[in-house]
């Protein structure tokens, strides 16, 4: 939530933002908008930037229960936080002049691109200086209204629903649920319509007549697959609950990578979705184990004791090898019923694109 100033020994530590962070629901990040001028000769021993004792800081400012964004101010002498805001935009590419207060910035929202601003009194004010997409109004887009649900074991959860611009709330519309963890907090991101890897273009398909829902994931160490269950499986339901309009048989499910993976573990789970796409997922974390990431060449073995997949264990710990198991879809996909798509290719540096094939076979 807060920005310390810590002494190397460790013996001090003192509160720049006084708590406001924790009390606010608020993080407060430490940014500098000013070009690193640091001496050649302390970047060569590790030092990456340097910040005068007595100088202004400058900080990012999300608030964790809205989503919106903002900046603030500190000294880095006196505690006490200044001239903070937030507004329900985000913000992207800020800089300052090196010797006057005039700070550069892009501004924008889902349904606004990001335009250049310029503020000269610390964001009391600012001037826009860009239109870099006139044409959008041409065409059909949508809107991001942040949701709310309690999942199964009774977590309260965020997620974000986008739907589209001429929205008829009495008609019926398909839903597409994408995911990987958290991503709430980009409530206010814009997105071009584009193309992509395997992920959701959010722009192209609320254009197009779909809602789209992203809800937040919380993990429960040792069963990711039954923690993805928990909260997006619950999370679809209370959408469909909530909002008549989306139309409940026609519903399905995409997410890539780590997303691909909890894709293929949902359809081994629910008979839910209409239809799935799974983009580079893990079939069998048994296999996916022993093997590397081919771009950056560490050990899998890692990610699944200690990293994303969330195990906690080795495959030859006491009780690892179940924990595998469960999470595995290979293992159960006798009980799929929904159609899949799946996506990989030889040339992903982090999955291994054989657990694409291990899936396939499993359900061939």
């Amino acid at each position: 939530y807060d920005l310390w100033k810590v002494t190397p020994d460790g013996k001090t530590a003192v509160c720049l933002t006084k708590g406001l962070g924790k009390e606010a629901n608020v993080q407060f990040r430490y940014i500098n908008p000013v070009r690193n001028t640091i001496n050649p000769a302390l970047r060569e021993v590790g030092v990456s930037r340097t910040i005068n004792g007595k100088s202004l800081l400058y900080m990012s400012v999300f608030d964790r229960t809205n989503k919106q964004n903002g900046y603030a101010s500190v000294s880095a002498a006196k505690a006490g936080v200044k001239n903070w805001f937030i507004v329900p935009a985000s913000f992207l590419g800020t800089c300052k002049a090196l010797n006057a207060d005039v700070i550069a910035f892009r501004k924008g929202d889902f349904c606004k691109p990001y335009d250049v601003y310029v503020t000269k009194d610390k964001w009391k004010t600012e001037f826009k200086y860009s239109s870099i997409n006139p044409w959008k109004d041409d065409y059909l887009w949508g809107n991001a209204r942040l949701v709310h649900w309690t999942a199964y074991d009774s977590t309260e959860l965020s997620g974000i629903l986008y739907t589209p611009e001429n929205l008829d709330e009495n008609g019926k519309y398909p839903m597409i649920v994408y995911f990987y963890e958290k991503m709430s907090q980009e409530l206010y991101t814009y997105y071009n319509p584009a193309p992509s890897r395997s992920v959701i273009n959010f722009p192209f398909y609320v254009s197009r007549g779909y809602v789209v829902f992203i809800p937040d994931i919380v993990y429960m160490n040792g069963h990711p697959g039954e923690s993805a269950y928990n909260c997006i499986c619950s999370g679809t339901e209370e959408m469909c609950r909530q909002f008549p309009f989306i139309d409940e048989k026609k519903v399905g499910i995409q997410g890539q990578s780590w997303g691909g993976y909890q894709t293929a573990y949902l359809v081994t789970r629910t008979n839910m979705f209409a239809a799935a796409g799974a983009g580079a997922p893990v079939g069998n974390m048994t296999s996916a184990y022993g093997g590397i990431r081919w771009e950056s060449g560490y050990v899998r073995s890692s990610q699944y004791e200690h990293g994303q997949s969330r195990i906690g264990k080795s495959l030859c710990d006491d009780g690892g090898l179940a924990l595998y198991i469960e999470n595995s879809p290979i293992f159960y996909s006798q009980y799929v019923t929904t159609p899949v798509l799946i996506m990989h290719n030889d040339n992903d540096g982090a999955v291994p694109w054989y657990q694409g094939i291990e899936f396939f076979l499993a359900l061939r």
